[in-house]
């Protein structure tokens, strides 16, 4: 009896031993793993991770509580975005106007999954808003629903303000310009002249990706544009050519265009066991791959949205689904 007590006593020991062995364990990787990542030696895994928590406001903390202003600057650094001119459209000729088709695809990278859809009348691309400007974004497939698109992708970039009530009202505040239909539905750029960021459309169906001016747009006949960027790819010619872009991993959003004049609406999920997300140059390799001449990203992470046909047709990274946006680029129905 006496050693029977024993051995349940030496065994509740040992699983006490084991106990407090793993415990240490994860208290210690917890302390130490973030001196490992920025201060050993991955120097990969931490250009990876700095990106992605600098261009998602809400995890910017992951980078600033380990590293000062000046090594998260030399960090992005690193990775290359050319700013690459587009100085005319001659590399696209539209050939498919009133071609009501459009074509969906699957796309897989090593870490990530996403949706192609190829729209091969460009001038059905139209730039979509919140009916609510300064107050509240709108849902990509609400907004695309108003203005009764087959297919949508959110857009242009925004802020968010605190006004004492932090992260409602997303979406309200876009940044730069919004116009659709011919029409400014709102700009914050002062200076006509200023060559900022954008994504447009022009009346003969031809898309303006990278820094171009509020009167060069007028002049090359913009109907419609959202401000973001950077541009991928630029007259044939891709933009990152050393690094993965600097932007980290995540769910990304692009548009983009044929030399034929097809538009490529492109939506990769992220932040999910699933598909992790990809980086800006893999966003890059996917839509040259599908014959981009042009190409732009747009807002990603949480606002990564692709409707097409009355649906939301991949996994929004938010736990709440969609996120409220300001801007959407949609392909009217016939």
């Amino acid at each position: 009896m006496r050693k029977i007590k024993k051995r349940r006593k030496t065994k509740k020991r040992t699983s006490t031993l084991v106990l407090l062995f793993v415990i240490f364990e994860l208290t210690f990787t917890i302390i130490t793993g973030p001196f490992m990542l920025y201060y050993g030696p991955f120097k990969n895994v931490k250009t990876t991770v700095v990106g992605a928590a600098m261009t998602t406001y809400s995890l910017q903390w992951l980078a600033t509580t380990f590293l000062s202003k000046e090594a998260i600057e030399k960090i992005m650094s690193t990775q290359i975005v050319d700013a690459l001119v587009q100085n005319n459209l001659d590399s696209v000729k539209v050939e498919n106007k009133d071609d009501d088709s459009i074509e969906r695809y699957d796309v897989k990278g090593n870490n990530f999954k996403g949706y192609i859809l190829i729209i091969n009348d460009p001038t059905r691309l139209k730039v979509g808003y919140t009916s609510l400007i300064h107050k509240e974004g709108q849902l990509t497939s609400d907004i695309a629903k108003d203005n009764n698109a087959i297919a949508a992708i959110n857009a242009g970039g925004f802020k968010d303000v605190d006004n004492g009530t932090k992260w409602t009202g997303t979406g309200a505040n876009p940044i730069g310009i919004i116009m659709a239909n011919g029409k400014t539905a709102f700009n914050d750029i002062t200076d006509v002249n200023k060559k900022t960021e954008v994504v447009a459309m022009t009346s003969s169906g031809k898309l303006l990706v990278g820094p171009h001016s509020l009167s060069e747009m007028k002049t090359a006949g913009v109907t419609d544009a959202v401000s973001f960027g950077p541009a991928l790819i630029v007259s044939g010619q891709k933009t990152i050519t050393k690094g993965n872009g600097g932007w980290g991993i995540a769910p990304r959003t692009c548009v983009a265009q044929r030399k034929d004049g097809a538009i490529i609406f492109l939506v990769i999920d992220g932040r999910q066991t699933k598909s992790l997300g990809a980086s800006l140059k893999e966003a890059q390799d996917v839509l040259y791959d599908y014959g981009a001449v042009n190409a732009s990203n747009l807002d990603g992470g949480s606002s990564s949205t692709l409707f097409y046909d009355d649906e939301v047709i991949n996994s929004p990274s938010d736990s709440f689904g969609e996120r409220t946006v300001p801007s959407i680029m949609y392909i009217k129905s016939r």
